[in-house]
């Protein structure tokens, strides 16, 4: 008996043994270096950057991607379409991934072959091939914004996360709005294919600074463990990947085609429901979703979800309509028109860490968003009073008070947005948030293309109507044309045509002014949703936690 009481005295002896002499214990796991979470911040941030600037920096090049790959415009329109398409796709399924590989894992491997897709579409051949990198890249980089949110709201306590999600923010508004101007003066000066090779030296320092500051905290490697234990939803995969490519073909390519005048847009959006409704129903009732839309049940996450759809959907159209307005009414060039709007994004830098300062010293969130809306509405109706003589500051000032507004909802509803979820969910919530955010853009820009058309078409009809051969101010401008000096004055069909252009640059005018008082109404209509949000509880102390 003394001998049993004995042996287990020698076994804290050899645990001493081995912290005295750490070396020769082989098993021993090395502690994780702790990096200040801002160097974590900073250094995810430039991935999701770098993501958020490819969606928009080719848009001003198609024309020359086009002609450098003996294509037509329309094929080219591809380019476009299918990285749309496939980040698509990859953004809801990333909270799945990042709890099958890890998070670190997860966002390293995207980051990496983003990069190296980035570097195949630059040397694309044909254009068939520059899709298909186009496709690889966009599933490559879809998790990268999702990963990022998740990231800052496990890596930052709750009191801290607004000014986490500032730094997000601005990454995530002042890229697109950098993206045309940038893509512009690099296919001017250089070639199309720099727009993809400038991602190769920022991808590899962030996939060496990634690997040394980011760890996964315990929570994600619980999941980690448990998601490789599950069968792999495949049927709820294949039901979203489906549905959201088709949806995201649909808004794309609606317009082009006469919607639902097209049988082949018919054909799209039939797939499209059956496999959303398909994915709705097996995602509530299967135990382990590829997608947690439970997380829906939760009212500050719908309705943060709601509000960021709407916002990004008048963005999104608007930063669509302006470069547009610029270039066809007032005659500005690609380059010149993105300089335009490019002041906007300082506004946004020098706004949103104060936001986010004000968000953590326990001010409502709701308040600001309430307040950021009422600015976008205000700028949406500013737009609405433009005409064929204004000058460029009446461009540049309504665009910064339109992201002033942006910058006071988008940093609130990003910290809301997580804090009524198990911080386990934050990756599937990541995932969900993103794909709301980008479908928005996606439904914003469909909207006002088809409307713009439609109603520059009504527009001209109705002016049109007054407009005849008999009408006493159609004569009296034929007659002034006609006395005008030069070679062409004395022609009567040259004044009539002249004034055929006149008609139609006001029907296009009344049009574009139609849409932004439009998208004034639906920020209007979203104001009644801030009051369904909870305020998140005020913190009185520092909480401390393990990341």
């Amino acid at each position: 008996m003394t001998t049993v009481l004995e042996e287990p005295a020698l076994v804290p002896a050899e645990d001493s043994l081995r912290d005295i002499a750490p070396p020769f214990d082989n098993e021993r796991t090395p502690e994780p270096r702790v990096f200040n979470p801002w160097i974590v911040a900073l250094v995810v941030t430039i991935g999701t950057f770098m993501e958020v600037l490819d969606t928009s920096i080719a848009n001003v090049a198609l024309p020359h991607i086009s002609g450098s790959l003996s294509a037509s415009q329309d094929e080219g329109a591809w380019v476009l379409t299918s990285y749309l398409v496939a980040n698509a796709i990859v953004l809801p399924i990333s909270g799945w991934l990042s709890s099958l590989m890890g998070r670190k894992n997860f966002y390293l491997i995207s980051v990496f072959f983003f990069t190296v897709f980035s570097a195949l579409c630059g040397l694309a051949p044909t254009l068939g091939m520059l899709i298909l990198f186009r496709v690889a890249q966009g599933l490559a980089g879809g998790g990268l914004q999702p990963s990022v949110q998740a990231i800052l709201a496990d890596t930052f306590s709750p009191q801290k996360r607004g000014m986490a999600m500032a730094l997000y923010t601005v990454a995530i508004l002042v890229a697109p709005v950098l993206g045309p101007t940038l893509g512009g003066w690099i296919t001017d000066n250089y070639s199309w294919r720099w727009i993809f090779y400038i991602n190769i030296p920022v991808g590899m320092i962030c996939v060496f600074l990634t690997r040394m500051v980011l760890e996964d905290p315990p929570h994600m490697k619980e999941a980690k463990a448990k998601a490789r234990t599950q069968k792999v939803d495949w049927p709820g995969l294949g039901f979203i990947a489906i549905g959201l490519a088709t949806l995201e073909i649909i808004l794309d390519k609606g317009q082009e085609l006469d919607w639902f005048g097209s049988p082949f847009i018919v054909t799209f959006a039939i797939i499209c429901v059956i496999s959303l409704t398909g994915c709705i129903l097996w995602e509530l009732h299967v135990k382990a979703p590829v997608v947690n839309l439970r997380l829906l049940k939760e009212r500050n996450f719908l309705f943060c979800c709601l509000i960021i759809l709407g916002l990004y959907a008048v963005l999104y159209a608007t930063t669509y309509l302006l470069p547009l307005y610029m270039q066809q009414m007032m005659g500005y060039d690609a380059t010149t028109s993105g300089l335009a709007l490019s002041p906007s994004g300082l506004f946004t830098m020098l706004e949103v860490p104060i936001v986010g300062y004000v968000l953590t010293k326990g001010y409502d969130p709701r308040k600001m968003v309430f307040s950021g809306m009422i600015l976008i509405a205000s700028s949406c109706w500013w737009m609405s009073s433009m005409n064929l003589d204004v000058a460029e500051m009446n461009l540049i000032v309504p665009r910064i008070v339109q992201v002033l507004g942006l910058g006071l909802i988008t940093v609130p509803v990003s910290t809301m947005v997580f804090r009524f979820i198990p911080k386990t969910e934050s990756s599937q919530g990541a995932g969900l948030y993103a794909l709301v955010r980008n479908e928005g853009g996606s439904l914003g820009i469909a909207l006002v293309s088809t409307m713009l058309q439609r109603r520059a078409q009504l527009f001209q009809q109705t002016i049109g109507r007054n407009l005849t051969s008999s009408s006493g101010a159609v004569q009296q401008f034929v007659a002034a044309q006609v006395a005008a000096p030069g070679a062409a004055a004395d022609n009567r069909y040259h004044a009539l045509a002249l004034l055929y252009t006149q008609m139609q640059r006001q029907a296009l005018l009344l049009a574009y002014m139609d849409q932004f008082r439009m998208l004034c109404g639906i920020m209007l209509c979203m104001l009644p949703l801030v009051f369904f949000l909870k305020r998140p509880p005020v913190q009185k102390h520092i909480e401390l936690e393990a990341h």
